[in-house]
């Protein structure tokens, strides 16, 4: 079974050269780490207005309320987890001696 990851949603460009790089400029690497953590501010905003707006009785679909909650809680796991990996990253380099 064939899994479709959307990186597209991520704001990750998959269009990158074979050094590396962007084919894009002018998009640092800050930049794209506050662009990931708005999508994922704007995902849990979403899920959250879904949530009350079911709550309330103005929806009454289901699916897209879990659906909308999925995302959220998925993309956060994985902002935490990438937050990790740097951190265990940089820890490793100040352990390095010089």
């Amino acid at each position: 079974m064939k899994i479709n990851f959307p990186v597209g949603q991520l704001g990750i460009d998959s269009n990158l050269n074979n050094n590396g790089t962007s084919k894009k400029e002018g998009l640092s690497f800050t930049d794209f780490l506050n662009n990931a953590i708005k999508d994922v501010n704007k995902l849990q905003i979403e899920s959250e207005q879904l949530n009350q707006a079911f709550a309330i009785g103005l929806n009454d679909n289901l699916h897209q309320v879990m659906i909308a909650s999925e995302k959220a809680d998925i993309a956060l796991q994985f902002t935490v987890q990438i937050r990790n990996k740097v951190l265990e990253a940089y820890q490793e380099i100040m352990r390095m001696p010089v």
